[in-house]
């Protein structure tokens, strides 16, 4: 059956996890984003349960569908399924497919992803600073390194109906407002205050960095996700509903399963 415009685009969060404490308690779910964006489908950080939220989900999202697995870094909430993901991909490994994105330090010092895994797989492409890239119709771009303690890249999409900024895990520096312009900004938001944040050796954003950024580039939709402990004891559908009325740009607080209709923009 031939898929709808609805049908082929949109984002869907299969967990909504930031930081060790949440994801180890799985106070919220750690599966990661799914994007079918022009019929390509790609699975973003896929981190602990990523395989059970897609199967679990409705309607069910089946992992040989997927032409595409994106490791933004090599942090375990963002990768610990990636090995069953790809032979979910694979369908067993039976099926030489697909393609897998990801920093080298992920692939190469302490690698996540197992040797024998990666015979499954069409092509493994490193992610880099600047780098571009494409999955059949759909092509994205890492532009600039972030500052966290591993190897990470953000992501921006671009698609036949909008472009999409995904801001992973990092600190706030200037060039954010620069590189991550898209018509959606999806927002790592681990951290609600800064609290001698670097000092303590963690790099994430907080919300008054999330605030300063919504109002600066003025997306059509930002979307929070990846949220730490205070962040959720601090109630994130709240504080989008805040942000959105105070800046008068559309935000919201994801929740696990929830899916973005991206014809709606």
């Amino acid at each position: 059956m031939r898929q709808t415009a609805k049908e082929t685009n949109f984002i869907k969060f299969l967990g909504t996890a930031g930081a060790r404490f949440v994801v180890s308690t799985q106070l919220r779910a750690s599966g990661g984003v799914w994007f079918s964006l022009d019929g390509v489908n790609i699975l973003g950080d896929p981190g602990p349960g990523s395989l059970v939220r897609c199967v679990s989900s409705r309607p069910k999202l089946n992992p040989a569908h997927l032409d595409a697995i994106i490791v933004t870094h090599r942090h375990l909430d963002h990768c610990g399924d990636v090995n069953i993901m790809i032979e979910a991909m694979t369908e067993g490994g039976t099926k030489k497919k697909g393609v897998l994105f990801a920093p080298r330090q992920a692939l190469e010092e302490d690698p996540v992803v197992f040797l024998y895994i990666r015979k499954f797989l069409e092509k493994i492409e490193v992610l880099k600073e600047g780098g571009t890239y494409r999955v059949k119709d759909i092509s994205f771009s890492t532009p600039l390194k972030h500052q966290h303690p591993a190897e990470t890249y953000g992501i921006n999409f671009q698609t036949s109906r909008c472009t999409i900024s995904w801001v992973v895990d990092t600190c706030f520096f200037p060039d954010l407002l620069k590189h991550y312009r898209g018509d959606v900004l999806i927002l790592n938001a681990v951290r609600f205050k800064d609290e001698n944040d670097k000092e303590k050796g963690i790099y994430h954003l907080n919300f008054d960095d999330i605030k300063g950024m919504v109002k600066e580039l003025k997306p059509r939709l930002t979307i929070l996700t990846h949220f730490g402990m205070k962040m959720l004891h601090a109630r994130p559908h709240e504080l989008a509903m805040q942000l959105s009325n105070e800046i008068g740009c559309k935000v919201l607080a994801a929740s696990d399963g929830m899916r973005v209709d991206l014809t709606q923009l």
